[in-house]
C-alpha cells in the first residue's frame, strides 16, 4: 500500500505542476494580447488628428447678412446663392472654406461654407446667409460682432490665415486693395487712372446688386502680408482700403495704368 500511496502522491503534485505552468502561460497569453491591443489603440490614436476638424485661425469683427436681391443669382463661386443654406461671403478665405461664427452678444454659433465675396464695406468681415443670420439671432439687428473660427478638415488640408495675428498656414494666393466703389462707373475709372499711374497696377470690377457698384481694386499680391503692407498704405494716402482676394486675376496679363 506504501508504495501506491507514494504514487498517488507524486501523480497529484505532477497534475498540480502542469496546472500552474498552463495559468502561466495564460496569463503570458493575456498580456501579450493586452499590449498588442493597447499597441494598436494608439496606432489608431496617432492617426485621428489628420482627419478631426481644428480651429487654426481666428478673426473679430462686425457680420451682415445678405437675402434678396442675390437670392437666386450666382455666387462669386459659381453657385447659385440659397439664402436658406448655411453659407457666406468673405473678401479673402478660398471658396469651400468652412468657419465657425460666433455672435459675441449672445454666445449663439453657426457653421457656413464660404461661397461668395464680400462684405465690401470697411469693418465689416463677412455676409452671412439668411438661415445662418437666424441661428445667430442676427435677423433683427442686421450688424453684430462675431468671432470667425477657421475650421480646418480633410476637405481643406491647408487655408489662408485669416486678417489679422494668425499662425495659420498659408497657400498661394493673390490679392489687392479695394479703396473704393461707385454707383457711376465714370468716377470709378477716374479713380483708377490715377492709381494706376502711382501704383502700376489698378482695375474696376462690376459688383451686381441694388445699386450696382464699380469698385476700384489697387495692386496685385502674392500673399497676404504685402497686400496688407499695401492696404495701409493706400489707408495713408487716399484714405481707405481692405484686403480682396482676386479670383479671376490673370497674372500674365495685369491691368495697365492708362
Amino acid at each position: 500500500m506504501f508504495p501506491l500511496k507514494n504514487d498517488n502522491i507524486a501523480l497529484r503534485s505532477a497534475q498540480m505542476h502542469s496546472r500552474a505552468a498552463l495559468l502561466s502561460l495564460h496569463a503570458i497569453f493575456l498580456v501579450a494580447a493586452c499590449l498588442s491591443s493597447c499597441a494598436k489603440k494608439k496606432h489608431m490614436v496617432s492617426r485621428l488628428p489628420a482627419s478631426a476638424a481644428r480651429v487654426s485661425s481666428t478673426e473679430v469683427g462686425l457680420a451682415s447678412w445678405y437675402g434678396y436681391p442675390y437670392h437666386g443669382r450666382v455666387a462669386a463661386n459659381g453657385e447659385v446663392y440659397d439664402m436658406e443654406k448655411m453659407t457666406a461671403a468673405h473678401r479673402t478665405l478660398p471658396f469651400g472654406t468652412w468657419v465657425r461664427v460666433t455672435n459675441m452678444q449672445n454666445g449663439k454659433t453657426v457653421e457656413v461654407r464660404i461661397t461668395d465675396r464680400g462684405p465690401f464695406i470697411a469693418g465689416r468681415v463677412i455676409d452671412l446667409s439668411r438661415a445662418a443670420a437666424r441661428d445667430i439671432e442676427l435677423i433683427g439687428p442686421g450688424v453684430a460682432q462675431v468671432r470667425i473660427d477657421l475650421i480646418a478638415s480633410r476637405s481643406a488640408p491647408a487655408m489662408l490665415p485669416l486678417p489679422g495675428p494668425s499662425a495659420a498656414p498659408v497657400i498661394a494666393g493673390w490679392f489687392a486693395v479695394q479703396v473704393g466703389a461707385f454707383q457711376d462707373r465714370e468716377r470709378a475709372e477716374s479713380l483708377r487712372a490715377e492709381l494706376g499711374r502711382q501704383y502700376g497696377t489698378a482695375r474696376v470690377v462690376y459688383r451686381d446688386g441694388k445699386p450696382a457698384m464699380w469698385r476700384v481694386l489697387v495692386g496685385i499680391e502674392k500673399t497676404m502680408d504685402a497686400a496688407n503692407l499695401l492696404a495701409q498704405k493706400l489707408q495713408v494716402e487716399v484714405g481707405s482700403g481692405f484686403v480682396v482676394r482676386l479670383d479671376d486675376v490673370v497674372v500674365t496679363a495685369p491691368a495697365r495704368a492708362d
